[in-house]
């Protein structure tokens, strides 16, 4: 049975429960162990209590697990302004030149992995995104207008599906 009184004992320390906390111990440049007394705080916490506390970090694992772990992307597509230039599969190693606005672009394709290696903006930001190996994932570089995504059975879940 939940307990509300108990709980709200546990929470304000300074007023209810001398034994917790003790003001004349407290130090803000050390920690001090006999500010934080374990054994007291177990005595108050019940079994449904310890059931409710595995229960919900059983279930932020498996919400993690299975809403925020992509999947490996199976192939990469290669877009150029606002035109889809070719599509990979990632089984396969190989370096794609790209002619974007600017010039020259190099993507390089290795190992389920796909990544810019080589462009000709300034900023090298597409670059210095590393290797992409989720779907759902992208490279993008603007002054080029050249980009990448890494394309799966299904897109993950982000901020966007909302």
């Amino acid at each position: 049975m939940f307990n509300l009184p108990r709980y709200l004992k546990l929470l304000n320390l300074t007023s209810l429960n001398p034994k917790l906390f003790n003001p004349k111990l407290f130090s803000p440049k050390l920690f001090n162990p006999k500010l934080f007394n374990p054994k007291l705080i177990t005595q108050h916490v019940l079994f449904g209590d310890w059931l409710v506390l595995v229960a919900g970090v059983f279930c932020v694992l498996y919400l993690f697990q299975t809403l925020w772990s992509g999947e490996h992307a199976a192939k990469v597509q290669i877009r150029l302004s606002d035109k889809i230039y070719a599509t990979y599969s990632l089984n396969q190693q190989r370096e794609v030149h790209v002619h974007g606005k600017l010039g020259d672009a190099v993507i390089v394709i290795a190992q389920g992995k796909a990544r810019f290696s080589k462009s000709p903006c300034t900023t090298q930001y597409c670059v210095h995104q590393g290797w992409l190996s989720h779907a759902g994932q992208a490279a993008i570089c603007l002054p080029n207008q050249i980009s990448l995504e890494l394309i799966g059975d299904a897109k993950p879940y982000d901020s966007l599906n909302y």
